[in-house]
């Protein structure tokens, strides 16, 4: 289930990106032939963009795909680099509860007092904050998965391997 909204949001990703190509081609092709901006370009670019970095973060924590420093720990014994990565994994917990906590308090705010963008088409503003809230939410969640099945191998004796390909689906 969780491979699957991960691929979803992928996708939403991947089709935020192809949006933006087409948009700023658009922009930059009425700026030059008839000396107009399409509306509210700014403003759709900036959300397009939330989307295109946010909603992929689960599939990119699933296959552990995020940056790490490997000088040292190559050094260590698979035993010791397995709590490593558990802790690593707890902090990245700790440092997007606060994020989410927050971006579900601001997405709540703006549903409820129905913002819009200042521009030409007076955008709501509550779209872009319900995709982060619900990207953010999802990562942490796959990232609280990785946790409990690398708790579980440490626990039961193995190592955990940290290029590993969390498979579930």
């Amino acid at each position: 289930m969780l491979r699957r909204l991960e691929q979803i949001c992928v996708d939403v990703a991947t089709a935020a990106i192809i949006i933006l190509g087409l948009l700023i081609f658009a922009d930059v092709m009425a700026l030059n032939l008839f000396n107009r901006a399409v509306p509210d370009t700014i403003i759709l670019v900036r959300e397009l963009m939330v989307i295109a970095i946010v909603m992929p973060l689960a599939a990119g924590t699933a296959n552990r795909a995020h940056i790490s420093v490997e000088v040292f720990t190559n050094r260590l014994p698979a035993r010791l680099v397995s709590y490593f990565v558990v802790l690593g994994s707890l902090i990245g917990l700790l440092a997007l509860a606060p994020i989410l906590f927050a971006g579900a308090r601001e997405f709540l705010h703006h549903w409820n007092t129905e913002t819009v963008f200042y521009g030409d088409l007076n955008l709501a503003q509550w779209p872009g904050r319900l995709a982060f809230v619900l990207g953010i939410a999802l990562g942490w969640i796959r990232l609280l998965t990785l946790v409990i099945g690398d708790v579980w191998m440490i626990a039961s004796g193995g190592i955990v391997d940290a290029s590993r390909v969390d498979a579930e689906g």
